[in-house]
């Protein structure tokens, strides 16, 4: 019984789950015109080594709008804010003579986070007070985000011709390393099942979220939110900004692209741990029920349909109650099969090979361990160490 209600499930999921396995939820395109002006914040904590595949593919952008760069420097102590001002002036001197000159880059400092803040939120709005009025538009985008030539230009009429409040794409993340490729195109596989990007586009859906690497938010709707002060203890800000907005009664649209790419390397299997164990916990609000369910959900929907499949085969394959022993092999092999079609597209977006799909149960069972790990680190008092920073437990959505 349980491995035919796990197949079922399978069904309802692909079926009506707002089509989340689907990779063709794309940027709609916005009517020709006058470009609106867009101001673009990067916090930046300790990220000399990826703002040079950053900065310079956001400075060199054909943008014929008003376009601003906030480097805001989080506190570094790497160089971060002399690199960045470097790539400014570099970026400038490689422009033709014919040509405008670079967008205007500003690098600031963030002053001492207030108690309450989350360190991101906090330089997120340093940059808000730095662009001061004028601005119609906000990026907030990653030290690790790099362009393609032309991006900014169409999330901007995107945005305006939508009358969007946020636009956000789900950048195409890193797959060079052999952990890369197993575990990435299943990170976000899960977030596409946890927050399905067609329903968060639709108004009167009440699912929210967006990609903390590309954000463009409209400036006059994120202040008629309240403003960056209403999630300022967020720690997995890309969400509750996303929450904000549209609580708020804001358009949003969320997608994801192959023109938006993350440099962030996670060569290592402790790497990828790393990152989902620092923020599951937070995302699961502090909660061990929550915890629990989750790792029990996991192992149903992607543990038992391959474990019934082949129990049931070992089953007929010895002779005993076959009958029995096919059903449950039927039942197990169709929720198998349905997982693994799923994860096809995604697959197929980051270009790596579709043998991989029917692995998806094992990596499920990654991800659960990853989960639980990070719910221990919490009770240990090490949870949500980022780059030096102890991140206590606060609210991830608005209040």
């Amino acid at each position: 019984m349980l491995t035919t209600a796990a197949a079922a499930a399978w069904l309802y999921l692909v079926v009506l789950h707002g089509g989340y396995w689907r990779t063709s939820h794309r940027l709609p395109p916005g009517p020709p015109g006058q470009l609106p002006a867009v101001t673009v914040i990067i916090p930046a904590r300790n990220e000399a080594d990826m703002l040079p595949g950053c900065l310079p593919s956001l400075l060199t952008q054909d943008y014929s709008g008003q376009l601003r760069v906030i480097v805001v420097d989080d506190d570094s102590s790497d160089g971060t804010a002399k690199i960045a001002s470097g790539l400014g002036k570099a970026a400038e001197a490689d422009l033709p003579a014919a040509e405008l000159s670079a967008p205007e880059l500003t690098v600031v400092a963030t002053r001492p986070t207030p108690p309450g803040w989350a360190g991101k939120v906090w330089a997120m709005a340093e940059g808000v007070r730095a662009a001061g009025p004028g601005a119609e538009y906000i990026l907030f985008t990653d030290a690790d985000i790099a362009y393609a030539p032309g991006t900014l230009a169409r999330l901007a009429r995107s945005a305006a011709g939508g009358d969007f409040a946020m636009v956000s794409q789900m950048a195409l993340l890193r797959v060079a390393s052999h952990w890369e490729k197993v575990l990435i195109p299943a990170f976000v596989y899960f977030f596409a099942q946890l927050y399905p990007f067609a329903r968060i586009s639709r108004p009167r859906a009440r699912t929210a979220a967006a990609a903390g690497g590309c954000m463009l938010v409209r400036a006059d709707a994120l202040a008629a939110a309240g403003g960056l002060s209403r999630i300022s203890g967020a720690r997995i800000d890309d969400v509750a900004l996303g929450k904000l907005l549209k609580r708020a009664g804001g358009r949003c649209w969320l997608g994801l692209t192959t023109d938006v790419t993350s440099a962030r390397p996670y060569g290592r299997l402790a790497d990828i741990w790393d990152m989902v164990a620092r923020s599951a916990y937070t995302q699961l609000h502090y909660s061990l029920a929550a915890t629990a369910a989750v790792a029990a959900g996991l192992a149903w929907l992607y543990l038992l349909p391959p474990a019934a499949a082949i129990a049931g085969l070992v089953t007929v394959s010895t002779g005993a109650s076959p009958g029995s022993a096919s059903w449950l092999a039927s039942a197990g092999l169709a929720g198998w099969l349905v997982m693994t079609v799923t994860y096809l597209p995604m697959l197929r977006l980051y270009r790596l090979s579709p043998l991989r799909a029917p692995s998806l149960p094992l990596i499920a069972a990654l991800y659960a361990a990853m989960t639980a790990d990070s719910a221990l680190r919490h009770l240990r008092g090490h949870g949500g160490e980022w780059k030096g920073r102890l991140i206590e437990p606060g609210n991830s959505s608005p209040g």
